[in-house]
Formats: C-alpha cells, sequence, structure tokens
C-alpha cells in the first residue's frame, strides 16, 4: 500500500511512519524539520520518500504533490497528521499571530493537502483520506480554545468532504486518543507520562488506520474504539 503522511518527523507521524513500513508498506512524507527528514532520507530509501514541505504554504504542497504524482500512482492512503498546539491560555489572550499560525498549519494545511492529492485519488475512485483529529475535536477543555477549534474544523470538514467522495472511498475523522506526546507535554507537563508513548501507540493505529475503508465513510472514529 502506497502511504501520503504528513508531520512525519515527531510524535504520531514519526511512530506511524515507522510501524508502516515495518509493515510493508510505502510512505511518502512530509515535515517542516529539515534534519528530521534528512534522517528519515538516511534511514529509509526508495521506495520511501520524504521531503521537507510546510503544509501551510500551499505552493509548497502543490510542488510536493506535482513530484509525488508526475511519475506514480495517487496513494491508497491519505493521512493528515500535521498539527500545532496554541500557546495555553483563554482564548481572549491568543495573539493574532498565533491563532493564524495555528489555523494556517491545523486547518489549510489540511485542505491544501487534500486540493493537491484527492483529485488524483477520486479521478480513480479509490482510496481513504483519514484527517487527525482530537477529543477536542468533539469537546472542549480552557487554555487550548485555538486547538479545539481547529480540530471542530477538521471533524466538519471531512465529514463533508465524505458526503462528495464517489462510491468506494472514504474520509475519517480519527480521534488518535491520548499519547505522551511532545505536543501533549506542552499542555499537561509531567501528567503525559501516564499515557502511552507514540511508539506503542502506533502499534495500535497502524493496523486500525490500514482496517479503515468505504464502510467507515463519515464516521468519527477513534483508535481504541474496538470497531472500524
Amino acid at each position: 500500500m502506497k502511504i501520503l503522511l504528513t508531520g512525519v518527523t515527531r510524535g504520531l507521524g514519526r511512530a506511524l511512519t515507522d510501524e508502516f513500513i515495518r509493515a510493508g508498506h510505502t510512505v511518502i512524507g512530509c515535515g517542516r524539520s529539515g534534519d528530521a527528514i534528512f534522517d528519515l532520507r538516511m534511514t529509509y530509501q526508495a521506495p520511501h520518500d520524504f521531503s521537507v514541505v510546510d503544509v501551510a504554504l500551499d505552493n509548497k504542497v502543490a510542488l510536493w504533490a506535482a513530484k509525488v504524482l508526475e511519475n506514480d500512482s495517487p496513494p491508497d492512503l491519505l493521512i493528515n497528521n500535521a498539527a500545532i498546539m496554541n500557546p495555553l491560555g483563554p482564548v481572549w489572550t491568543q495573539s493574532d499571530r498565533d491563532f493564524t499560525k495555528l489555523t494556517d498549519v491545523n486547518i489549510r494545511g489540511v485542505q491544501n493537502v487534500i486540493r493537491h492529492f484527492v483529485p488524483a485519488m477520486v479521478a480513480r475512485k479509490k482510496g481513504v483520506i483519514v484527517n487527525l483529529s482530537s477529543g477536542w475535536g468533539r469537546s472542549v477543555s480552557p487554555d487550548v480554545g485555538p486547538y479545539c477549534m481547529s480540530k471542530w474544523a477538521i471533524e466538519g470538514l471531512t465529514k463533508a468532504m465524505a458526503e462528495e467522495l464517489p462510491p468506494g472511498m472514504a474520509a475519517v475523522p480519527l480521534n488518535p486518543g491520548v499519547i505522551d506526546t511532545e505536543m501533549l507535554r506542552s499542555c499537561w507537563a509531567d501528567g503525559a507520562a501516564s499515557y502511552p508513548k507514540a511508539e506503542a501507540w502506533a502499534k495500535t493505529a497502524a493496523p486500525f488506520i490500514l482496517g479503515l475503508g468505504p464502510k467507515d465513510n463519515g464516521r468519527s472514529l477513534s483508535v481504541g474504539s474496538g470497531e472500524n
């Protein structure tokens, strides 16, 4: 299976990359850290491919998509994973700069990837699009308002797209659950340590995601829910 994955350089993205490749799948990924992308390139050679791309920049995503799709088939599975957290604090304390940056990555970044990759998948009438949501995309908490807003947006965007796809495809908003990552530690500090590490999570999450298909189109799902 050919898997396209954003945010591969750390956290859930890196853990999924390792797990998918271990299972024999091809991963085409992007991230913003040049050093981490270089490390991935050295660790995993062709047919895997990793590029430095900021998904918030539409022109960069367009160039990446042109490169990926030029001589190869569209992805079988597209996972929008890249996201950032807002500075912790009440909504009224969030600066325009921070709010815009989060919106650009968490919402516009997802749409940029959809815009440039999904048409090729639709033309083939095959493939699954998984947009990483959150428990905070279906509920709220104080001090993470912009992040909650962005993940509620992902839920709505994905469910609407699910109604637009041809039969045989699927779009799924997926809550990964609570995992001990750098992002979670920015919210809960040492409290994050009581949750699974990304590497352990990926061993459950990777097969769960690989099992998603047309039957799941438009469903808000969670890793570890026991159904897919």
